[in-house]
């Protein structure tokens, strides 16, 4: 979760000559699939691509991403650079300790992910729904694993087995001065 503070108030300093924040206004917010059902259902279009956003997608996403009840909406308008520059790396954090290693990354679908298909990962993979509220890359990840453990093992080829053997055997004799 992400909790920003957003400044209601300043006033002028005479002896710094520089604004101070007076009042703020504290906003709860999370990436998470629940809000990005919100958007697209208000928007009609994936929210997952890389089409350029208008200012009213981007703020209309900051509104569904709050958890704060009744923000007055003059809120959202005094959202100072630091706030917007906060909320952009929450939603790009990575926000878990899982990696993927090259030979792993598969990238075959070109299928447009939507919310709907997030959820029918869900309910196929058996997570449960409260994990619609985990900020989106940490479920993007858990259903990514899910996948993967679900998958049929490879098979290594006997050229590889073979090659990788050889190498772990010259390494070895190059560790203990060996010929063999």
């Amino acid at each position: 979760m992400l909790v920003v503070e957003v400044p209601v108030k300043e006033v002028f300093n005479e002896e710094t000559s520089e604004f101070e924040v007076v009042e703020t206004f504290t906003l709860e917010m999370e990436h998470s699939l629940a809000s990005l059902s919100k958007w697209e259902s208000f928007f009609e279009k994936p929210f997952l691509t890389n089409a350029e956003k208008t200012d009213e997608e981007v703020l209309f996403y900051i509104k569904a991403m709050t958890l704060t009840p009744d923000v007055p909406p003059e809120i959202f308008l005094r959202l100072s650079k630091s706030n917007v520059e906060a909320i952009n790396n929450h939603i790009s954090a990575k926000m878990t300790a899982t990696w993927f290693s090259d030979n792993n990354n598969r990238t075959n679908s070109r299928e447009t992910i939507t919310a709907e298909i997030l959820y029918h990962m869900m309910i196929a993979l058996n997570i449960p729904f409260e994990c619609q509220y985990w900020h989106l890359n940490r479920l993007l990840t858990l259903i990514k694993v899910c996948n993967l453990k679900n998958a049929p093992q490879k098979k290594i080829p006997k050229s590889e087995m073979l090659s990788r053997q050889r190498a772990l055997n010259a390494q070895r004799r190059a560790k203990l001065g060996s010929s063999g």
